[in-house]
């Protein structure tokens, strides 16, 4: 089996598009969540929370690039950018050469888009599209988007899986990696930020209504908890076999060991605890580690009821009740197809700096959720050379991966 290693990390979020911005806001605290006036015409939805960024497509983006490309394709797009920048790959003839491929997804494709074939349907009125309205909104259309953009002509590995679309996209890459089907991968996930994503927890009462309140929710893990917050962003990671990574002199970021992937098999919306270990015993076991050498899990942390318990309880029974455990979901919001890749790069920096973040808003522990150390005040310094990386989506998919500090 051949070994991944990370050569490049790019993304954008609500704390910035760089690491040192998104550190920076960490280390302040600083919740990304606001109340959206936007929305106040949408009676029937309660929440009236989100967590926007603040991104336009670059200067240098041409209009016929720009055709195909919805906000969703936008982000990944310029997520893959940072990325390649930052492994060195811009313009190399690697990328375009066979060896390169490109795994990614998002819940959903361009929600404008989608609601211009609506119109229609229920109006007669298809005005709106155009020859790449499709392109737009189909499911695919942050892998496909990025492939062209680059001209990738490896494999495409479309991942919309909800919550675990990046980190699929992460996973099905080191997949390719690891069994010799590719040399280099692009590969993460991405969400822009639609009122559509907001109503559709909102239904399942799954939703944060201290509209009143923007920063002081989400609440993972917290007793008073009320719900999640839907954000955007995207990210994305170059995973790059090691020797094919050293005979070009790349800075490596650290290895990618583990992954596993498996299904709850038992409900479309609730989580399975017992299924939720397993696939972070498939990732132990993929890593060949044991679970005491992991030094922190960067949880899904939703902070949903049902989601946190689950998780949590999962991981305390796994690992025991020493273990670290935060999540970024409490300064984003939760950025869905997105969130694996964020917060797969943030474990990465996180334990490259020796500093975990703390989770927000965490001030009296849920005593449902499993016995944990759960980091919260101004974060922690750890010392690890392993950590994981968990997601959890609607249908039952679960995600784990096991990261290596590399020396």
């Amino acid at each position: 089996m051949r070994r991944v290693v990370v050569t490049g990390v790019g993304g954008v979020c609500g704390l910035g598009a760089s690491w040192p911005e998104i550190l920076a806001g960490l280390r302040a605290r600083r919740n990304a969540i606001r109340t959206m006036p936007e929305w106040d015409h949408l009676k029937d939805m309660n929440t009236r929370l989100g967590g926007p960024i603040d991104f336009k497509p670059p200067s240098h983006w041409t209009r016929k690039q720009l055709r195909s490309m919805g906000r969703v394709s936008q982000l990944a797009v310029r997520a893959a950018e940072l990325a390649v920048a930052d492994a060195g790959l811009t313009g190399s003839p690697v990328i375009a050469s066979g060896a390169t491929g490109v795994s990614s997804g998002s819940s959903t494709g361009s929600t404008a888009d989608i609601s211009d074939f609506a119109e229609m349907i229920l109006r007669g009125d298809g005005s709106r599209l155009n020859a790449n309205s499709y392109v737009r909104m189909m499911p695919h259309t942050t892998a496909a988007n990025v492939g062209i953009f680059f001209g990738a002509k490896g494999r495409i590995i479309p991942t919309s899986s909800a919550c675990t679309s990046g980190s699929q996209g992460i996973g099905y890459a080191y997949e390719a990696i690891k069994f010799g089907r590719q040399d280099v991968m692009i590969a993460g996930g991405a969400e822009e930020l639609c009122p559509t994503e907001a109503m559709a927890f909102d239904t399942l009462y799954a939703t944060s209504r201290r509209n009143d309140q923007p920063h002081t929710t989400p609440r993972p893990y917290d007793r008073d908890r009320d719900g999640l917050v839907v954000g955007e962003g995207g990210a994305m990671l170059i995973l790059e076999e090691l020797e094919h990574a050293q005979r070009r002199g790349a800075r490596i970021h650290a290895e990618l060991v583990g992954f596993g992937s498996n299904s709850d098999g038992v409900h479309v919306t609730k989580p399975e605890e017992s299924t939720m270990r397993v696939v972070m015993e498939l990732a132990l076991q993929d890593a060949g580690i044991s679970p005491d050498v992991v030094g922190y899990v960067n949880g899904h942390g939703t902070a949903t009821e049902h989601g946190d318990i689950a998780e949590t309880r999962a991981t305390s029974a796994l690992f025991g009740k020493r273990m670290p455990l935060s999540s970024q979901k409490s300064y984003l919001g939760h950025t869905l197809g997105a969130c694996g890749a964020l917060e797969a790069w943030f474990s990465i920096e996180m334990m490259n700096a020796g500093w975990f973040a703390p989770t927000l808003n965490l001030d009296n522990i849920d005593p449902r959720c499993g016995e944990l150390e759960y980091i919260t005040g101004e974060g922690r310094a750890i010392s690890t050379d392993y950590v994981m990386n968990n997601n959890f989506a609607f249908g039952g998919v679960n995600t784990s991966m096991v990261f290596k500090r590399w020396k």
